[in-house]
């Protein structure tokens, strides 16, 4: 039997600093893909032997085209992966883009709008994502814990 607890996935929050404050980039998922019709973040797989930092940076160019002027380490998120049944976690990151940085979407998603922090989450078809947006606007503002959350 497998290892009934894998970190085999990463979500990551893409936001850009505005004038007012933060941005946060919200996806539509395509037709024929899971979850068509939904509204999310940034979300993929690690690969064998992947780090999650490494994945989230592979996925956020693959979904988005961006590269990330800053990454921070979110949080974990576990949940049920119903297919395989098994628990999985996910390493979530907050991504910080230019903020002219042009989005490119991948065939995953059909449309992209960038939002405010309080317009994103109640866009955001996921609750988990919902509180991913406050986690990380608090991490943002408190420069004292990005010696151990930033991805240098």
């Amino acid at each position: 039997m497998s290892d009934p607890l894998a970190v085999g996935v990463v979500d990551v929050l893409v936001m850009r600093a505005v004038t007012k404050g933060w941005q946060v980039l919200v996806l539509e998922r395509a037709a024929g893909t899971r979850c068509p019709g939904s509204w999310e973040m940034v979300h993929g797989k690690v690969l064998p032997g992947e780090p999650p930092e490494v994945a989230a940076r592979r996925e956020l160019q693959e979904e988005t085209g961006l590269v990330p002027q800053r990454l921070l380490s979110v949080t974990m998120h576990p949940f049920y992966l119903l297919p395989r049944q098994r628990v999985e976690l996910a390493a979530v990151f907050c991504a910080v883009v230019a903020p002219d940085a042009r989005v490119v979407l991948g065939d995953e998603h059909r449309r992209h709008v960038w939002l405010t922090p309080s317009q994103a989450r109640r866009r955001f078809s996921w609750p988990h994502e919902r509180r991913f947006v406050d986690e990380a606007r608090h991490l943002l503002a408190t420069p004292a814990v990005h010696d151990v959350i930033e991805v240098r």
